[in-house]
């Protein structure tokens, strides 16, 4: 019995002896396998990552102004149709102010600027009736209301024409009287003043073109703004042309009667 305990006893140690070297073994090989990996990434240097400094050197060169091209506006098409209509709106104030003129001749448009109070309200005479050319010498008004006959004749008496219209029946008929030489030379000296202060809104239309020119400064090249100028000079030239046509037609109208 006490041999069979005996032998138990140095299986036992034995075991114990085998368990401690296998776990010291596993620990040696881990901490072998451990410091190896560790040495290996301590080893090796980070790869370095890709310079941006080109981004900066860009960003430095855009700020500075370097490098870079600004496209100056083309301010050409932009001036001439401003200048084209102030100076057209400049003409056809002028054929209404010389419609307004009266002729020796009968003109339909004639009667356009007088202002008739109908109902308490206050419009043009061509708002609320047709005006129509009988002959040289007769003009025809005829109302859309023929209620409204009396206020008509009444408006035009009281313009600074000299007309006297007739009611017949529901329309008006308005002789136009020779023009006495007093009245011939008093309208060529308004048609003269009006011819005047059209040529001047032409020019003032001109100097504004001029101006704006003159402000694109050095953004604007050289040789298109001289190329600018001459088209806007020309352009000036035509609408004071087209004025001083439209006051000799007129001038010639009130003189032949």
């Amino acid at each position: 019995m006490a041999l069979y305990l005996r032998r138990a006893i140095t299986l036992r140690n034995r075991a114990t002896l085998l368990l401690r070297s296998s776990t010291t073994q596993t620990c040696n090989i881990s901490h072998f396998l451990f410091s190896q990996n560790q040495n290996t990434c301590l080893s090796q240097k980070p790869t370095p990552l890709p310079s941006f400094d080109f981004f900066r050197d860009s960003r430095r060169e855009n700020d500075s102004g370097e490098g870079t091209m600004e496209l100056a506006p083309d301010i050409g098409p932009v001036v001439k149709a401003s200048a084209t209509s102030q100076m057209d709106a400049a003409i056809v104030a002028l054929s209404r102010d010389l419609a307004k003129l009266r002729t020796g001749r009968a003109s339909a448009g004639m009667l356009d600027h007088i202002i008739v109070e109908t109902g308490g309200v206050k419009m043009p005479l061509n708002r609320i009736a047709v005006v129509s050319v009988i002959d040289s010498k007769t003009l025809s008004v005829n109302p859309y209301d023929p209620n409204t006959v009396k206020e008509l004749e009444s408006a035009i008496v009281s313009s600074p024409l000299g007309l006297n219209p007739k009611v017949d029946g529901q329309r008006l008929i308005a002789a136009i009287p020779p023009l006495t030489k007093e009245h011939m030379q008093a309208m060529c000296k308004v048609v003269a003043k009006s011819a005047e202060d059209v040529k001047q809104s032409i020019r003032r239309a001109r100097q504004k073109a001029l101006d704006s020119i003159k402000k694109a400064g050095s953004s604007f090249p050289k040789d298109e703004a001289k190329r600018l100028e001459k088209e806007i000079d020309e352009l000036t030239k035509k609408f004071v042309k087209s004025a001083e046509d439209l006051c000799k037609a007129k001038e010639k109208e009130i003189t032949q009667g």
